[in-house]
């Protein structure tokens, strides 16, 4: 058996990696061996609030779209956490019981941080969108209708995603790297985008590329500057409110992809703190769920699968 199959084997052990009923399942993102790994770093943490820190062992935890519902649309969840750690509950799990319940199957990302940089996390979020492409079958899924979702820095990686899916760094030399890596469609909220000039979060650019990091990686990795005409469809969501992540990130990718002529929706609110997940009392930005929604069906990613 090549190296190829024999990690697909491992990382499927099973239609969904686990015994049905088992609850979530958790596939390894790299079953041959985690590329340039640290074992001396011990294993992933979390805490008491279901935030993961300390990752070494990337894996992606899926949660199959509800049975009655299932259309073939999947989507990979990046959870944020300014790429020091996941708020893996907050903007993962719940994101993920959310799409399961319209009939998406969800993989909540557990992807490498400050304890690597760059590019490790943009390895693992490309390595996760071909893992879910090559075992699409078994998954249940479109290989057309893989998404890409994240949260603040989880936003910044999914946008690395969707407009850097080519890049030579994101490959390792495995079999696996030639699947299509290109997610179809992007849905970010309160993203991480730019990493240079007065709207770039310092602590995600910190933790990314180190204390003094090279210009030629900070103009790389603002990816509003990568976005080109096959970067995919996106969702956008943001508010007045973020103090955090300054609302003009998401402007900045919103008019580069306008600029290359990439489909793209944007909602800006008014309330809602950065980190606001789907929390209820925020004004209009607590129905950002909905529009979500409406757009991913307007989009046919509701609609049944083909057969």
């Amino acid at each position: 058996m090549s190296q190829f199959a024999a990690g697909l084997a491992l990382a499927a052990a099973g239609p969904l990696g686990m015994a049905a009923g088992s609850g979530p399942r958790v596939l390894p993102l790299w079953p041959e061996g985690v590329p340039d790994a640290k074992p001396e770093l011990g294993p992933n943490r979390v805490d008491e609030d279901g935030r993961t820190t300390n990752i070494t062992e990337p894996s992606l935890t899926v949660h199959p779209a509800a049975v009655d519902r299932a259309n073939g649309t999947a989507v990979i969840i990046c959870p944020g956490g300014g790429y020091v750690r996941q708020s893996t509950r907050r903007e993962g799990e719940q994101y993920a019981q959310w799409l399961s319940a319209l009939g998406v199957t969800a993989f909540v990302l557990t992807y490498r941080q400050l304890e690597f940089g760059h590019p490790a996390p943009l390895r693992d979020v490309l390595r996760a969108v071909r893992l879910v492409r090559a075992q699409a079958g078994e998954f249940r899924v479109q290989p057309d209708r893989i998404g890409v979702m994240g949260s603040s820095a989880g936003g910044h990686l999914a946008a690395s995603a969707g407009t850097l899916f080519d890049h030579p760094l994101g490959r390792t030399g495995a079999a696996l790297d030639a699947v299509s890596a290109r997610p179809d469609f992007l849905m970010l909220m309160y993203p991480v985008i730019t990493l240079a000039g007065p709207a770039a979060h310092a602590g995600s650019c910190k933790a990314l590329l180190g204390a003094e990091p090279r210009a030629a990686e900070v103009e790389l990795m603002s990816v509003e500057r990568q976005v080109t005409a096959r970067t995919p469809p996106t969702l956008l969501v943001h508010t007045q409110a973020d103090q955090s992540v300054p609302v003009e990130n998401s402007i900045l990718f919103y008019q580069a992809l306008t600029r290359a002529r990439v489909p793209a929706e944007m909602y800006l609110f008014e309330h809602g703190a950065h980190g606001m997940g789907m929390r209820d009392g925020l004004g209009t930005a607590s129905l950002w769920p909905r529009r979500a929604e409406e757009w991913l069906r307007d989009r046919g990613l509701l609609s049944p699968a083909r057969t």
